[in-house]
């Protein structure tokens, strides 16, 4: 995650955000979209999707900006929101474990062994929680490395490292024993409950009317990636109003045990002081006085990203189809997480 921070003179002016969420008045709605209208201007940042939750309601949600140039993005705009799609796959698994039809500790082998790593014995060893955890071992894609094959970098459960291509191993295995695709598993266990009607983890041509194009860093537009395959942990097509829905879910325990949502929430795998990875999400401990979660997400022309803070029932999510994204995560986590959101930033600016 990219967080710059916050001037003064920025800081003060986004503080009207926080008071225009709760609508007060007209006019203060309208200095709140002007902020936000300018940080994008000075970022470069075609379209932005927006939402603050508290007291697990939805008090703002709304799309600004341009599809592409000339297109207004509405309300139901469409954002590719990458690695975020790793939180719904882990919510598909952690669903199936509390149903009693998926282990946590269970090798994956008995389901799913990749060939390029069939004959090293790590394999063996590998399970859903190293994946959930980040700690399988692997690179965050095979193609990054010099061999463009999957490889283990270090055992199983040694330290956290990022990887895409552990979520992308769980899918297989869920697909084989399920005898299901992982959209369909999704459709059933969270987007179908939820009424997430407009996510999806395939392309779907029904999208390109009003999805947010992405763009690089000149304001350029760039090739839209129309998948027809679901990833475990990228290319999630989705809007601020279905996501907010499952950002709700999460705050109200996902309907998990509760031991299973503590394991879930808890710091399990250091990645450095008070940021540490829980089971498919990344935790702060210490966030005067309460928790938080959140996940973020990085492809070409695409920057999101999703703050959940269960004990006060506040989320935050932000959608940007630019790489000029995160310049924009500052001002806005300053703004509607006050103190929770100062911890954050801090945390995020220490190496």
């Amino acid at each position: 995650m990219m967080l710059q921070r916050t001037s003064l003179s920025s800081f003060k002016v986004i503080t009207l955000l926080v008071w225009a969420s709760f609508y007060t008045t007209t006019t203060e709605a309208q200095v709140a979209d002007s902020v936000i209208i300018r940080l994008m201007h000075e970022k470069h940042i075609p379209a932005l999707g927006l939402s603050f939750i508290d007291n697990d309601k939805v008090i703002l949600s709304k799309v600004y900006g341009e599809l592409k140039a000339g297109v207004p993005a509405p309300a139901n705009t469409v954002f590719n929101v990458a690695s975020i799609t790793k939180t719904v796959t882990a919510m598909i698994t952690l669903r199936l474990v509390d149903a009693g039809k998926w282990d946590l500790d269970e090798p994956i082998y008995h389901y799913w062994t990749d060939p390029d790593i069939a004959d090293d014995p790590r394999s063996k060893k590998l399970t859903t929680r190293h994946i959930l955890t980040h700690q399988t071992g692997f690179p965050n894609w095979r193609w990054q490395t010099p061999s463009k094959k999957l490889a283990f970098e270090f055992e199983p459960g040694l330290k956290f490292q990022y990887s895409g291509e552990g979520m992308e191993y769980l899918r297989h295995a869920l697909e084989k024993k399920f005898n299901r695709s992982l959209e369909q598993l999704a459709d059933s266990l969270i987007f179908g409950p939820l009424h997430m009607n407009d996510t999806h983890l395939v392309w779907n041509a029904t999208m390109l009317s009003h999805f947010a194009v992405p763009h690089n860093s000149k304001s350029e537009a760039l090739e839209i990636v129309k998948n027809n395959e679901p990833s475990a942990a990228d290319q999630m097509k989705t809007t601020v109003a279905d996501y907010s829905r499952f950002l709700i879910w999460i705050i109200n325990g996902a309907g998990l045990s509760q031991p299973l949502y503590h394991k879930m929430t808890s710091p399990l795998s250091k990645i450095k002081d008070n940021k540490f990875m829980g089971l498919g999400w990344v935790v702060y401990p210490a966030l005067g006085g309460q928790f938080g979660l959140s996940h973020s997400g990085i492809d070409a022309g695409a920057n999101t990203i999703a703050f959940v803070l269960p004990q006060s029932k506040r989320a935050l999510l932000i959608f940007t189809n630019s790489d000029n994204g995160p310049q924009i995560y500052s001002d806005l986590v300053h703004g509607f997480l006050k103190a929770q959101g100062d911890a954050i930033i801090s945390t995020e600016m220490k190496n």
